[in-house]
């Protein structure tokens, strides 16, 4: 019994599981305005791996997929500050996630991402 319940856990997660694995187009809305950064992502299980690619320059991105639910980042520099780029969201389909970001102390907002 216990085996038929490890197959069932099994084949339930790999339905499941999202891939975000390839290259998204993402609209941000923050306090201090809005911006439409490039994101490439190479998954591997629930591990997370890419590229940022936008007003802030471009940045190696690490991160987790756990289900529908995904949860990046990468450091940046703006004016002198230093700071963490921190997404978390709902992958709501293979082309499409949303969720909110917070840029440290510079602000917080919302995105929404289709896949390219």
């Amino acid at each position: 019994m216990k085996w038929l319940f490890f197959i069932f856990c099994l084949v339930t997660n790999s339905i499941f599981a999202a891939d975000v694995s390839g290259k998204w187009d993402f609209e941000i809305a923050l306090d201090a305005g809005s911006g439409n950064p490039k994101f490439e992502f190479q998954q591997k299980g629930e591990i997370l791996s890419g590229t940022y690619t936008g007003l802030l320059g471009s940045a190696a991105v690490s991160g987790t997929v756990k289900g529908n639910s995904i949860s990046f980042a990468f450091d940046s520099e703006y004016s002198g500050e230093k700071f963490r780029v921190v997404y978390e969201g709902v992958i709501e389909d293979s082309k499409t996630m949303k969720g909110t970001v917070k840029l440290g102390s510079l602000g917080s907002g919302t995105f929404t991402a289709k896949k390219s």
